[in-house]
């Protein structure tokens, strides 16, 4: 199929990737027309090798963690690679899930792009540069210089860094377009969502209560002195010391809509209980979990009042 939507993903995050790819294909009239699949680092030999060594990120070294909550990061430049060079891709983070068919944005004129992705704003801009590509769409025979592994041994080499990698620092201006924020909403909710990305780490959902299992940035352009603080507290107790636990989202509609989302997955055996259990029991899923699904609302009622608006 020419269509496919990636969902790269690990072992902390593989419940938010579940719940996302069902999102995608429950959400779109289209579903026949496109192809949902996860790429999951575990399955990727690479990492596996660079474990504790050092790479380059904003221009510190510091060491790579393949059980960090984010190692799977790398792998969103892998579907042109998996498409053999061929056909449309759609790649988005764990985190990012469906509020409106998918096929709006998969089938759209592209106008000779390579990449299309949302643009940065305010101190995101900043911090993590002008791309963000935890949602791209890509037209895969334009990018065959994209070679994952390569690239990613290159980081260890302290020849490319991790966050110009990141947000698209080493491609063509030419080549990248924008898409509407709506197509990478961070963290809300509202008539222009199409996908929601729950982008804060620290209020995903599904984490609520949990130990944060993350490695923070240590560069911060606005202010220095805290990412000089984030590497010594690093660098004298350890990767997680200090960093507390995941609070709870500050939007309680998009806490409703992950719980509804999860009891939908679980109704149409997209995840199973026994799954479930499972990464409660490994601390990838908060706790209380099971409790939630019981009572969660359905999508269409968290949704109902957003589509009327988005209607009008």
């Amino acid at each position: 199929m020419q269509h496919r939507v990636f969902i790269h993903t690990n072992h902390r995050q593989l419940v938010g990737a579940l719940v996302s790819a069902h999102s995608f294909r429950r959400r779109s009239a289209h579903a026949d027309k496109f192809d949902v699949a996860l790429i999951n680092h575990a399955d990727q030999p690479f990492f596996r090798r660079h474990e504790g060594g050092l790479y380059l990120r904003a221009g510190n070294k510091i060491p790579w963690r393949n059980d960090d909550l984010q190692s799977f990061t790398p792998l969103r430049f892998m579907p042109p690679e998996l498409m053999g060079y061929e056909g449309r891709a759609l790649v988005v983070d764990p985190d990012v899930f469906a509020v409106a068919d998918v096929w709006d944005l998969l089938s759209r004129d592209m106008q000779g792009k390579a990449i299309m992705c949302r643009v940065h704003t305010g101190v995101k801009r900043t911090v993590r540069g002008t791309y963000a590509t935890s949602v791209m769409l890509l037209d895969c025979a334009k990018l065959k210089h994209w070679r994952t592994a390569e690239q990613f041994d290159a980081l260890f080499a302290f020849t490319r860094d991790y966050q110009t990698w990141m947000s698209l620092g080493y491609e063509d201006p030419a080549a990248i377009g924008a898409i509407e924020e709506g197509w990478n909403d961070f963290d809300h909710l509202g008539p222009e969502t199409r996908l929601i990305h729950n982008t804060r780490r620290m209020t995903q959902p599904w984490k609520t209560g949990l130990h944060v299992d993350f490695l923070p940035v240590e560069n911060f352009p606005l202010f220095p002195p805290f990412g000089w603080l984030m590497k010594a507290r690093r660098q004298l107790f350890g990767d997680y010391a200090f960093l507390g636990h995941y609070k709870r989202h500050p939007d309680p509609r998009q806490e409703m809509l992950f719980w509804a989302l999860l009891r939908e997955s679980l109704e149409d055996g997209a995840v199973s209980r026994e799954q479930l259990e499972e990464e409660m029991a490994r601390g990838h899923l908060r706790r209380d979990a099971l409790e939630h699904i019981p009572t969660a609302p359905t999508v269409a009622a968290v949704l109902a009042g957003i589509e009327q608006r988005r209607a009008a």
